[in-house]
């Protein structure tokens, strides 16, 4: 059980685990920079996901002050997320701190009792 600190998900969540790692000890001749240069069209898509992926994190590293401003001082909802493994099962909005934190109580005293929260978010939305 977490809130949600901003009032986004991150959709490329794990984007540099997935990246394959590239050849080692290429050579200076021109067969090795034939294959360097095929290796490189090879990884651009993966090269281009990670710049991506990095400035989405900065992007959230500069917004995340803000938006932890205005819940404070404008009494923003917190929105309460269940997960199953890294997946977000159930999401649901549940008013201030103090509410929230009672209420992340109770969804966990649901799930131990075996009442499941019905699946309230896509799998394609929580990826």
């Amino acid at each position: 059980m977490t809130r949600r600190w901003v009032p986004w998900r991150r959709r490329l969540k794990g984007v540099l685990d997935s990246m394959p790692s590239g050849p080692g000890g290429l050579g200076d001749d021109p067969v090795s920079l034939v294959i360097g240069l095929v290796f490189l069209v090879i990884m651009l898509p993966f090269l281009i996901l990670g710049v991506v992926a990095l400035i989405e994190l900065l992007s959230l590293l500069l917004v995340l002050p803000f938006a932890l401003l205005a819940r404070v001082l404008f009494g923003r909802h917190w929105t309460v997320e269940a997960r199953r493994g890294f997946t977000i099962w159930y999401d649901e909005p549940a008013g201030d701190w103090q509410a929230s934190g009672l209420r992340i109580h109770a969804l966990a005293d649901e799930i131990r009792r075996g009442q499941l929260p019905p699946a309230s978010v896509s799998g394609e939305a929580a990826a």
